[in-house]
């Protein structure tokens, strides 16, 4: 995802400081399959993670799950701090997670402070429920070949591995692929055994390799533009009228109008 570059295009050198410290200062980690945020609590936080990757995802009664949002290292999430009373849905830990976790009042103040953060926040959270749609899509209309396929190619994308040798981490097990695709892990596992078979594609040891990128793209109808990836520049001049117009006018960001 483009969150650290657009952070690197919009950040003064100080609110960068700011921004770092406030990271460096606020880790915290979680074990394998821990919750971070539990459906139902009060949000406290704001997270960004570290290392590792994080899982959004919604729990029936029965049990079932739906895997519907992946983090990776630089992303932030809990932007509903702001907005709702309860959680709508939980946040856990994929593999061992290490995450910034900022108290609502220390983001109110890194707010008022780099003001170019509620730019950013806002930014990361229109491309979130883009890929958001995209899921919808696969979930609603791909198949399962397409489903897996699709999900291959964003996180090869997101993480820049389809320009570096075709590899990249994956850390999901063929359990969660099944909770994120709306798949079974019986028929996940036939899925992964079809796609090495037409285009090489190979999961081991929690890394991915896509020798044939384009074949599976082709497979998954993947179109990567719905990730805005090196967009982050004309994103920010575009938006960056509107912002400076709220500053300028006394308007309070629609972030910090929240608290």
């Amino acid at each position: 995802m483009p969150f650290r570059e657009i952070l690197n295009r919009l950040l003064t050198p100080g609110e960068r400081v700011s921004w770092e410290a406030c990271l460096a200062r606020s880790g915290r980690d979680f074990p394998k399959a821990a919750d971070i945020v539990r459906e139902g609590e009060k949000p406290q936080a704001l997270y960004v993670v570290l290392a590792g990757w994080a899982q959004k995802y919604k729990q029936l009664p029965d049990g079932r799950r739906q895997i519907v949002g992946l983090f990776l290292p630089g992303q932030i999430c809990g932007l509903d701090l702001f907005t709702v009373a309860r959680c709508d849905h939980s946040l856990a830990a994929v593999r061992q997670l290490s995450v910034a976790e900022i108290p609502r009042a220390e983001v109110c103040d890194l707010l008022q402070r780099c003001p170019s953060l509620a730019r950013i926040f806002c930014w990361s959270e229109l491309v979130e429920t883009a890929v958001h749609r995209e899921w919808m899509a696969s979930v609603g209309q791909r198949n399962a070949l397409e489903r897996v396929a699709h999900l291959m190619c964003e996180m090869a994308v997101r993480q820049g591995g389809h320009r570096t040798n075709n590899r990249c981490d994956f850390l999901l097990t063929q359990g969660q692929i099944a909770e994120a695709t709306g798949l079974t892990p019986v028929h996940v596992n036939r899925t992964i055994r079809e796609l090495r078979r037409c285009c090489g594609m190979e999961l081991r040891q929690r890394r991915l390799h896509i020798p044939r990128f384009d074949a599976l793209a082709s497979i998954a109808c993947f179109d990567a533009r719905y990730l805005h990836i090196g967009e982050a520049g004309t994103v920010a001049d575009h938006a960056r009228p509107l912002f400076d117009a709220w500053s300028s006018d006394g308007v309070p960001s629609p972030i910090l109008h929240h608290t």
